[in-house]
């Protein structure tokens, strides 16, 4: 990935918020960095009032000396562990905003988005990645300026103690810097390969946790193994690569640092004896030549970290730069309390190349799809597996865009209105019924967060759902684990359809949301359904067709087209692909029913 450097200011205006206090942060660390300054001219002249004055009984200036030391040694402290508090709490504020802003944006990308990138590789850009620009954010922009004011200090006070001495300490910052150029290159490649590493290892664990159920009915737990194995093996093949270059600059630095103590305490030694040097002098140059030492370090870690975070970064604002392929319109429609009509005219969709000129002769799933719904009518959608079904209601949500046609409800475009407004007007039941780690109550709320308790148990009661949850000990507070792992098949489909009878929509999707469940289940979900079907626009999908029979319209797809559209009876005397699929299950059925009887 290029780095841009720009992506630093963007990375940095999530700071503007905080900008009181870093900049008191910052001042904090100025003054430290200042009062650090001192300690080792002050360390020079403890020497010379020891050393120079053997066998003097006035201890006056020493005794000085160490309480001025003392006092700056409790400034610096005040004023660094102020520094660290208020960058941290800089650093931390940053982080959190940051995070907020990507989940936050991700909610608004579309299904297309999601079905090119693996939930394990987000969610590591949310922790991990987040993670690693904290520090710019804070600490590194202070000590930037803090590290420059000592090394601007630290060269000035170089020279004032001695020029010569300065010349040979200062020979070696270029080898420094170079060094720290060249290998920290080395490091920024690596640790991104360390990065995209651990983030498909995270990918790989998502999607094993997640199916768990799949993954241990197939046996399949060494397959699963050895899948994240490999990502851990090649994030820490990458994070050894990293090591390695960062123990040859840690050898290369320690070498130019030490190697130039030994020259300046030889050359510093030998005008100590010739005595154009004291003591004190030597001393105090030491301290100031590590302190350059330790600031020119100190830079190149500053350096390799923004660079680091450039990174990261990179990988963060791709998803906030990521726009959703459903536009919003600039000046929505309103769409307060829809009447629910859809009507769908010429619809034409392609998974591959959306939009994109040509996609109706490129496989399109749907074909020229034409159909009025009144509002209030029930429409069930059959079909073969595979014929498009599930895919034209989710267009009504504008899950996807049309490709080419037009889909409306209440006679406008579905484009022309602001999304939440479309989607607060549709509910869904799936087959494979989703809810969250929380309470019973929690889940049916997420229909309409604002409901009262008795709205929430009139849903329960609606959905014949009131009876098994006030069964449980906590009743509506019963937590029903992750994805609703603690409930039965029956139990978290009928808390699903409490979700949608609390939203109240006015269009309803029901997808095969009978048909992974028991007979006595089936019974209570269907008569929940029916009642929440009264008065609303409703599309069923069902391969039971005996629960459609009641349906006011049956629309029968293949290969993307609609191919018949008639009420039951209808269909059934009319003889086509409907009667072959009815008579086909009813054998089966029947067929069933004699294995059963058999003694």
């Amino acid at each position: 990935m290029k780095r841009d450097p720009r992506q630093l200011v963007r990375l940095l205006a999530f700071a503007r918020p905080y900008r009181a206090l870093f900049v008191v942060g910052l001042l904090a660390t100025l003054v430290s960095s200042g009062l650090n300054l001192v300690f080792p001219a002050l360390f020079g002249r403890l020497i010379d009032a020891s050393f120079l004055r053997v066998g003097s009984s006035d201890t006056s200036q020493l005794d000085r000396t160490v309480l001025l030391l003392l006092g700056i040694f409790a400034l610096s402290a005040v004023f660094g562990a102020a520094q660290s508090y208020l960058l941290s709490r800089v650093g931390a504020g940053v982080v959190a905003d940051l995070r907020r802003a990507v989940f936050s944006h991700l909610l608004t990308l579309s299904p297309r988005f999601f079905g090119e990138h693996k939930t394990g590789d987000l969610t590591s850009r949310l922790t991990s990645d987040v993670g690693t620009v904290q520090t710019v954010t804070s600490t590194a922009l202070a000590q930037l300026a803090a590290q420059t004011v000592s090394l601007v200090g630290a060269v000035v006070l170089l020279i004032s103690t001695s020029a010569r001495l300065s010349l040979l300490t200062l020979a070696v910052i270029p080898l420094v810097i170079g060094t720290a150029v060249v290998v920290g290159r080395q490091i920024r490649r690596v640790s991104r390969e360390v990065q995209d590493a651990v983030a498909g290892a995270n990918a790989s664990a998502e999607e094993a946790i997640s199916g768990v159920r799949v993954v241990q009915s197939f046996t399949a737990e060494g397959v699963e193994q050895a899948r994240y194995g490999e990502g851990v093996l090649a994030s820490f093949r990458a994070a050894l690569r990293r090591a390695q270059w960062q123990a040859l600059m840690t050898g290369v630095m320690s070498f130019l640092t030490f190697g130039a103590l030994a020259v300046v305490l030889w050359y510093g030694g030998r005008q100590v004896m010739a005595g154009t040097l004291t003591p004190g002098n030597l001393v105090t140059f030491l301290f100031y030549a590590l302190q350059v030492g330790a600031t020119v370090a100190g830079l190149t870690g500053i350096f390799n970290q923004f660079q680091e975070a450039l990174g990261a970064s990179g990988r963060i604002f791709e998803l906030l730069d990521e726009r959703s392929d459903l536009p919003q319109p600039a000046q929505p429609s309103p769409l307060v309390r829809a009447d629910g009509r859809v009507t769908f005219s010429g619809v034409t969709f392609a998974y591959e190349g959306a939009g994109e000129p040509g996609a109706r002769e490129r496989g399109a799933v749907l074909r020229d799809v034409t159909l009025d719904v009144p509002a209030g009518q029930v429409v069930a959608l059959v079909g073969p597996s595979g014929s498009g079904k599930t895919t034209l209601v989710n267009l009504i949500p504008r899950f996807w865009d049309v490709t080419a046609g037009t889909l409306r409800v209440d006679g406008r475009d579905v484009r022309e209105y602001a999304l939440s407004d479309l989607r607060a007007q549709v509910g869904l039941v799936p087959q494979e019924t989703l809810l969250f780690s929380g309470t019973v109550r929690e889940n049916i709320l997420y229909g309409r967060p604002g409901a009262r308790p008795e709205e929430v148990e009139a849903a329960a009661r609606a959905a014949n759902a009131h009876e098994f949850i006030m069964g449980f000990a906590q009743g509506y507070d019963t937590v029903v684990g992750e994805r609703g792992v603690k409930l039965s098949g029956g139990q978290r489909q009928r808390v699903a359809i409490a979700r949608a009878v609390l939203k109240d929509p006015r269009i309803l999707i029901l997808d095969e949301a009978t048909s992974a469940l028991d007979n006595e289940s089936e019974s209570l979900v269907q008569a929940a359904l029916e009642r929440l079907m009264q008065g609303r626009t409703t599309f069923v999908i069902a391969h039971r067709l005996s629960t459609i029979r009641g349906a006011d319209r049956i629309v029968v797809i293949d290969a993307g087209r609609v191919v018949e559209d008639g009420p039951h009876a209808a269909l059934i005397a009319q003889g086509g692909l409907y009667r072959d699929l009815y008579e086909l299950q009813f054998r089966a059925q029947q067929e069933g029913q004699a294995e059963l009887s058999v003694p």
